[in-house]
């Protein structure tokens, strides 16, 4: 193996090391589980938030009441968290929007543009409705899609809605997602949306009555291992505010999680958990229907806090080719290591390769099967 191979592979072998361990959540198939329930208690010992999603260090919770919440240690089924203060931009967010008497219409350059939707997990269930937890390749939560692609276009937006199944619901899901995700924004949607149901086994835990309606709250994900992350939440909390204006606690918080769910993608790429999976479907339906009279309307405003327009989007772009920039530079210093003599990498560069190889020839051969 020359040099110059070896440089390439080394390059490769890094990019595998910063990219890949975030494309997709580093707790594999331990979201969204149901029944797996994790407790996030704050240091007096209250009960901050309740999920599927296993935790880590360094996740972060923002409530619907403008606190900041830390992980700082994970032991079993209990994270700890602490108070980091309250989340300014968010609150100036909510005073604005709360401010605003008459509701600007949405900009009309948007509206040519439509919202992407579809499921990662796609056979995540509603069991006293749907009768089990999962089903594969048909799961309730198709339902749940069809009602907000529905709302959506009853507020006159142009919505395309992924019915792909991305089943089984291990670790390689959000891998196989990521290729929906990638042809649905050939279509340049303006925000893309993935919809979910959480694991939590305690259906009060969401169900609430919003806008005289008894309806399952929703929950905001934004992955934290993405170079789009600061744009992503962004439009996280600018849907918080304006969702939770229009309807009052239809919306439960911010989760800032380890991994990046496809994210990276676009700015305004979301994560929607809609209910548990004890809840009734219906109530999902109905709280994702009154989301959707807030998402049309948010992405034409056109607010004084620095947003994921305008100027905002375009040094989203610069980090975003900073990012592979240092890529890049790592590369180049693979190649200057490897001509430094005495420095032996050649060996274990190629176990390496051939590790990635024949991962990569088993999963073509698994898809090749499925196609046949």
């Amino acid at each position: 193996m020359n040099k110059t191979r070896l440089a390439i592979i080394l390059g490769l072998f890094l990019l595998l090391c910063f990219y890949i361990p975030c494309a997709e959540p580093s707790a594999g198939d331990g979201d969204h589980i149901a029944g797996r329930n994790y407790d996030f208690l704050d240091q007096k010992g209250k009960l901050v938030t309740i999920t599927s999603r296993r935790p880590f260090i360094g996740d972060e919770i923002i409530t619907a009441g403008g606190l900041h919440y830390r992980v700082a240690s994970v032991q079993e089924k209990t994270a700890r968290v602490k108070l980091v203060g309250k989340e300014k931009e968010y609150l100036a967010l909510v005073k604005y929007y709360n401010s605003l008497k008459i509701v600007p219409a949405a900009a009309g350059e948007w509206a040519e543009r439509p919202v992407a939707v579809y499921h990662t997990h796609t056979a995540e269930s509603y069991l006293p409705t749907d009768g089990a937890s999962s089903i594969p390749f048909k799961g309730g939560i198709f339902q749940v899609g069809n009602t907000f692609r529905d709302a959506l276009k009853d507020e006159r937006v142009k919505v395309l809605y992924d019915r792909t199944p991305h089943d089984p619901h291990d670790a390689n899901a959000y891998y196989r997602s990521r290729r929906t995700a990638a042809q649905l924004l050939k279509e340049n949607p303006v925000a893309i949306f993935d919809v979910h149901r959480d694991g939590v086994d305690d259906p009060e835990f969401y169900r609430r009555i919003v806008s005289d309606k008894n309806v399952a709250q929703m929950r905001l994900v934004v992955g934290r291992q993405n170079p789009k992350m600061e744009a992503n939440l962004d439009f996280a909390k600018r849907l918080l505010a304006f969702g939770n204006k229009q309807h009052p606690e239809l919306l439960k918080e911010i989760y800032i999680a380890r991994g990046n769910y496809n994210q990276d993608l676009l700015s305004t790429a979301l994560l929607i958990e809609a209910g548990t999976y004890t809840n009734e479907k219906w109530q999902a339906e109905s709280g994702i229907t009154l989301l959707a009279s807030s998402v049309p309307v948010l992405l034409g405003l056109d607010t004084p806090a620095e947003g994921i327009t305008g100027e905002d989007a375009g040094r989203q772009g610069w980090k975003t080719a900073l990012f592979l920039i240092m890529l890049l530079m790592l590369a180049l210093v693979g190649f200057i290591v490897i001509n430094i003599p005495g420095v032996n990498v050649k060996g274990y560069l190629q176990k390496q390769y051939e590790k990635y190889v024949l991962v990569l020839e088993k999963y073509i051969a698994k898809v090749r099967k499925k196609v046949r």
